[in-house]
């Protein structure tokens, strides 16, 4: 975890204390579900129930997945074999599955993400696998744009990394304003991106031209 830390000092509160506190066991985490179901007026010991906690901790296992691992890690491996090739790679509509660090409901979106090599690549699927690490966790949107830039940047060392992610929010579409259908779009640019407008316009201008019919 170190490697996380290091790249997001934003995060490292939270990661220190999970390093410090250990996780609770099975039988803790099957009965803090039995006392949600019992708070939501439902009667856990009933047949449709008496399996869930079980259930739901085996879900939260797999979709917290990402607390587990590096993504600095799963960019470890690069290629420089590259035959001179220094101009955009863009990988477009990653989908993903999060949940909001605020009300533990699903954030379901698409990244893009886009650099400019400086001698060198890692496997397009290394990027996709570093989008899902950072959503398998808690997440603000706002956050993991900013935390997908950062470890792309720090691994590979290009010119410029480039990140739009778009999604909907059950936070908003299924409790308060419960405005269904609405999405938020956030982005981070670095290096040439974020210093030359016309590189950060090319990019975004790639993502609408591959929407073209």
């Amino acid at each position: 975890m170190d490697a996380i830390v290091k790249s997001f000092p934003n995060r490292a509160d939270a990661d220190t204390t999970l390093e410090q506190q250990p996780r609770p066991t099975q039988v803790e985490v099957e009965a803090a579900v039995r006392v949600l179901l019992r708070w939501t007026g439902d009667n856990p010991d009933r047949e449709g129930l008496v399996d869930t906690p079980k259930r739901v901790a085996k879900a939260y296992r797999e979709m917290f997945s990402g607390y587990d691992q590096d993504p600095f890690e799963e960019l470890g491996r690069t290629f420089e074999e590259v035959a001179g090739y220094d101009d955009l790679v863009l990988i477009r509509d990653i989908p993903f599955h999060s949940h909001c660090e605020h009300h533990m409901v699903p954030i379901i979106g698409k990244a893009h993400v886009g650099y400019l090599p400086d001698g060198k690549v890692v496997g397009l699927s290394k990027i996709a696998r570093v989008v899902d690490i950072f959503a398998h966790r808690l997440q603000t949107q706002e956050a993991m744009t900013a935390q997908i830039a950062g470890v792309i940047q720090d691994a590979l060392t290009p010119r410029g990394v480039a990140v739009v992610i778009e999604a909907e929010h059950m936070c908003m579409a299924m409790r308060g304003i419960k405005k269904s259908g609405s999405s938020t779009m956030t982005s981070t640019f670095t290096g040439a991106f974020r210093d030359h407008p016309e590189e950060q316009a090319r990019f975004l201008m790639s993502l609408r031209d591959f929407r073209a019919p």
